[in-house]
């Protein structure tokens, strides 16, 4: 083999190297990549799971303050407690009248 040759098979010979550890290096780099988006695929599951446990809390409370509210609507006041008591005593008043009047 002459010299040329030589000079030009070292030539081809120092690109295929660094074309090999240009590969190896992007190869570790492209498994850090796969490793990072993994640990961020775990993260996503987490906050989806977050979020969906925040809705259903959501949910729950949005259902106890409605049957807090509907309870509220059929709690009686003070002053309707005391003029139901009043109706009910005119009743039973009026009540006893007519007994007293069927009785004579």
């Amino acid at each position: 083999m002459d010299e040329s040759y030589k000079i030009v098979l070292d030539a081809h010979k120092k690109k295929i190297e660094l074309i090999i550890s240009r590969y190896e290096t992007l190869l570790a780099r492209n498994r850090e990549l796969e490793d990072a988006l993994g640990r961020k695929d775990a993260e996503i599951k987490a906050v989806r799971e977050n979020l969906d446990n925040s809705n259903n809390k959501i949910k729950e409370l949005e259902q106890k303050i409605d049957k807090l509210q509907l309870a509220g609507a059929f709690e009686a006041s003070a002053t309707d407690v005391k003029e139901a008591r009043q109706n009910i005593g005119r009743l039973v008043r009026e009540i006893d009248r007519c007994i007293t009047l069927l009785n004579d």
